[in-house]
């Protein structure tokens, strides 16, 4: 055990005396190395304060206007502007960096969706950087609306899938299982569509979709046994 005890540390203050000459040796090298990390990192907090963050208030001025079209549903002037202020499509464009050129991706999503542009709508949407609880489940359930209007039922379901479990709160998750179990019963899946309704029921039970889902849930059992 003592000469364990020995080897290992015999090990340790080897280790230690390599380290210690790989430093003398390189110590050149590893001062420029760790001087061009600490410029980097400096460097990218100083474009942030001084680049990113005034172009983000340029840009939620700019955008208030296309929010306001968004709001009233007009989703033509909301996405292309009104020749005084900028629409969706070009805050995307001039203001991509920024949170608001971010979030223009869900409103223009969203715009194409209620035009009929499904394809577009799912383009928009998939490059949207949604880490917000609701908005980004809000965000992939509309990607499922379009692919279900485009007849992609597997495709649709996954999303849905998706903004269910984007974030488990009593608003969001349960209109988007009850989406992906009615696209199961779509398919004839109807075990899948009981396991999700089964979920509904024993978690989401104080829900609109909660106090409904027992009548779903007998059919689809009784469909899934037949």
């Amino acid at each position: 055990m003592a000469e364990k005890k020995e080897e290992t540390l015999v090990d340790v203050v080897e280790a230690y005396s390599k380290t210690e000459k790989y430093i003398d040796e390189n110590q050149k090298s590893l001062t420029v190395i760790i001087g061009a990390i600490v410029l980097i990192v400096g460097g990218f907090f100083a474009y942030k304060k001084m680049y990113v963050e005034p172009l983000e208030i340029e840009a939620q001025s700019q955008m208030f206007m296309a929010e306001k079209y968004f709001a009233a549903d007009s989703v033509r002037l909301a996405i292309n502007g009104d020749g005084n202020y900028l629409g969706f499509l070009d805050i995307i464009d001039e203001y991509s960096i920024t949170p608001s050129g971010n979030l223009a991706l869900y409103y223009a999503g969203i715009c194409y969706y209620k035009q009929g542009q499904y394809q577009e709508a799912i383009e928009m949407l998939s490059s949207f950087d949604g880490d917000d609880q609701m908005v980004g489940a809000v965000s992939n359930g509309a990607i499922g609306d379009a692919y279900m209007e485009l007849g992609e039922v597997k495709h649709a379901i996954s999303y849905y899938m998706d903004a269910a479990n984007h974030s488990r709160n009593d608003f969001t998750c349960p209109v988007y299982l009850m989406k992906a179990a009615g696209s199961y019963e779509d398919q004839g899946n109807y075990n899948k569509a009981v396991d999700i309704y089964t979920d509904i029921k024993e978690n989401f039970a104080d829900t609109k979709e909660g106090l409904e889902v027992d009548k779903y849930l007998a059919r689809a059992k009784a469909l899934a046994s037949n």
